[in-house]
């Protein structure tokens, strides 16, 4: 993989997602400032996970993807403020669909095809389930490097879920063991009874209080 498509940080590949997304979204507000890149990736909605970058650790990731030129610079029509957009689909040589699936992996975290369809609509807006499962598998099977993989299906679901492979290794779900649990639901026990506890002595020390006889 050439040095302009190495591997991402989770932040670089935030801020990326971020930009093909504003881009789609919110045309007249892109590109955008380095505040209102920070907000993006600091986002509570449509975001997984939630993370609270700052703007200096904002700011060494755009430096970072600048020198790979997955970041052009701009002042804009203005000529005053210094604005960023994302060079992302010419780097990677990439369709605008899979541009449009990466982002949303990119901001969201593995998901399955449904979900992808769904969460992506405002970027690309895709026929069918069917369109979307074959532009991921052009990714995982790019001659380039895979940039997408299909995940195990968990316990439960009946579809897969794919994740993108922007950051190296894609992160498995992580499965608690059978002994794990027993602990987990020992401790929850435990908490519960210690509630229930400090519940009786407040009730019993408000009724004290109003002169109440205890029961």
């Amino acid at each position: 993989m050439p040095d302009s498509q190495a591997t991402l940080s989770f932040l670089e590949a935030r801020i990326l997602g971020v930009l093909i997304e504003k881009e789609r979204t919110t045309p007249d507000a892109y590109p955008l400032t380095l505040n209102s890149l920070s907000a993006g990736c600091n986002q509570k909605s449509a975001r997984d996970p939630v993370i609270s970058a700052t703007d200096s650790e904002v700011q060494s990731a755009l430096e970072a993807l600048r020198s790979r030129v997955l970041v052009l610079e701009t002042y804009g029509a203005s000529g005053r403020v210094l604005r960023y957009a994302q060079n992302f689909g010419k780097v990677f040589g990439v369709p605008a669909a899979s541009v449009a699936l990466l982002a949303t992996l990119m901001l969201r975290g593995a998901q399955t095809v449904s979900e992808l369809r769904a969460n992506s609509e405002r970027l690309y807006r895709f026929d069918d389930a069917s369109s979307v499962e074959a532009y991921l598998e052009e990714l995982a099977a790019r001659s380039g490097g895979a940039l997408t993989t299909r995940l195990s299906r968990q316990p439960g679901s009946r579809e897969h879920r794919w994740a993108h492979l922007l950051c190296g290794t894609a992160a498995l779900p992580r499965e608690a063991s059978a002994g794990e649990t027993i602990t987990e639901n020992a401790a929850l026990a435990e908490r519960v009874a210690c509630l229930e506890l400090e519940v009786a002595e407040l009730r019993a020390a408000i009724k004290a209080l109003a002169g109440e006889p205890g029961q």
